[in-house]
């Protein structure tokens, strides 16, 4: 039963992550991160679905760092990233314009995805992304995993700023800030999730 009721709190988070990128952030091409600058890449030149640039992504390299983050980790985050991407692949087809103006819609994304990614970090779980490949090169390189990731996701972000839209830039920048905010406040939140005390779910 712990098991249930962490799959449908990931679950939960992991939608509400798909959520915010479908109706808030990708009508706009702002990218949440690392991953999704190359979903949004690709999405723009070659009209790739964002749903399988992501997924396809993260469970490559899932199964590249599966030694290093263990099966446990593998599992959980990938079905964190399967519920994501099925979410925008459900939801996108629902959208074919920008809800809101861009700055209302970047405000509303970025504390949506905050809230969902928030939620994924008190369980213990990942939503995949960069970090991934960051942890791949720092464990074969030996190089600092914080400066790799730093790199790779800058690099990622500054060529969808060139081919799609310099502003998308300043966009993704604002998203981080202030989703990261909200991963922190929820992070912090004064409640503590006990799986040990779930047999009241029974």
């Amino acid at each position: 039963m712990h098991v249930l009721y962490k799959s449908l709190i990931l679950g939960m988070a992991a939608a509400i992550q798909g959520i915010a990128m479908t109706f808030f952030l990708f009508p706009h091409f702002i990218p949440s991160g690392g991953a999704a600058s190359l979903a949004v890449l690709l999405n723009y030149l070659l009209d790739t679905p964002y749903s399988v640039t992501l997924w396809v992504l993260n469970a490559s390299l899932l199964l590249a760092a599966a030694k290093w983050l263990g099966k446990s980790s593998v599992i959980w985050t990938l079905l964190c990233v399967s519920v994501t991407s099925i979410t925008i692949d459900f939801l996108t087809p629902l959208v074919t314009e920008p809800l809101n103006p861009v700055l209302l819609d970047l405000l509303l994304g970025a504390v949506v995805f905050g809230m969902g990614v928030g939620i994924l970090f008190r369980m213990g779980a990942s939503s995949g992304g960069m970090d991934i490949l960051a942890l791949i090169i720092s464990k074969a390189r030996g190089a600092a995993p914080g400066r790799t990731l730093f790199y790779i996701n800058s690099s990622l972000l500054l060529i969808t700023g060139v081919v799609v839209d310099w502003k998308v830039i300043i966009y993704a920048i604002i998203c981080q800030m202030i989703g990261t905010r909200i991963i922190d406040v929820i992070y912090k939140l004064d409640f503590k999730v006990k799986l040990a005390e779930n047999h009241r779910f029974h």
